[in-house]
């Protein structure tokens, strides 16, 4: 392949190539995970009993997330897949998680529970798998996949009619973060903003009075779009504890900036 001498045409080249390697669907990662005797449903990103369906639905198990990816909250409800190392114990697939919890361990990105841990090995290894603790993985993120599920908006049980309400969106699909929330009643061009309270809880004080809706900017890496539900979400009366369909679901795949692409598929050819 020919150069330009064109120190313009050369710099736009250079541009592209760098961006190309830099801009990826998947970054490889590389770091360790560590075992805990139970899993924490009631963990910080505020899930609860929530957790169990989600994992359910989307064919994942839960994982507390280092302050890297935890990223005070914004992290809660990624999706990734995970990897030990070691050929002779480890299965090519790994496990699939969901981000419900926050571990303040700077020597591992992930901790899993003692069940969820030993998925990473073959059913025959799983014993002396589970004894070693904490292993080397490789991960990656990848795009939460419900099925047929919508999105859900969840009222928090830490709402009070009608003077506070707290909200969190289950079953958020897709490859992106949920970084802003907006409110209003509907029929209205007076949008309020929602504050993140903790892990995926958003609320706001003295909401809008009626039906109301909701707008979210999901962005990731490069990409960042508001969603808009196809409804009316909340009814003038809304209860803690109450769910409501949104009418969508994220799709979108937000790339990431890193060194290393991973575009593989995991899978495995040996039977566990």
């Amino acid at each position: 392949m020919k150069i330009s001498n064109n120190p313009l045409l050369f710099a736009v080249w250079m541009l592209s190539m760098v961006s190309g390697a830099l801009s990826c669907d998947r970054c490889l990662y590389k770091s360790k995970v560590a075992s805990f005797a139970r899993a924490n449903i009631n963990g910080a990103c505020g899930y609860g009993n929530s957790a169990t369906s989600l994992t359910a639905r989307g064919g994942l198990v839960m994982a507390s997330a280092s302050a890297k990816i935890y990223r005070e909250g914004v992290g809660c409800g990624a999706c990734y897949q995970m990897r030990c190392t070691d050929p002779g114990v480890c299965t090519k697939s790994g496990v699939k998680v969901l981000v419900t919890d926050f571990t303040k361990s700077t020597q591992t990105d992930f901790v899993l529970s003692a069940p969820s841990f030993t998925k990473l090995a073959v059913a025959s290894k799983a014993a002396q798998f589970l004894k070693m603790g904490t292993v080397d993985v490789d991960y990656k993120r990848i795009p939460c996949d419900y099925g047929s599920q919508n999105m859900t908006v969840k009222v928090d049980k830490s709402s009070k009619y009608p003077d506070y309400l707290a909200v969190q969106f289950l079953y958020q699909g897709g490859q992106t973060d949920i970084t802003a929330v907006d409110i209003n009643r509907a029929g209205s061009s007076g949008w309020q903003y929602m504050t993140r309270k903790n892990g995926a809880i958003w609320g706001i004080q003295n909401p809008p009075i009626g039906s109301l809706s909701f707008r979210l900017l999901v962005t990731g890496g490069y990409d960042g779009s508001w969603v808009w539900p196809t409804r009316n979400l909340l009814p003038a009366i809304w209860r803690p504890g109450s769910v409501y369909d949104s009418g969508v679901q994220i799709t979108e795949i937000a790339q990431e900036g890193c060194s290393t692409c991973e575009t593989g598929n995991w899978t495995d050819t040996r039977t566990r």
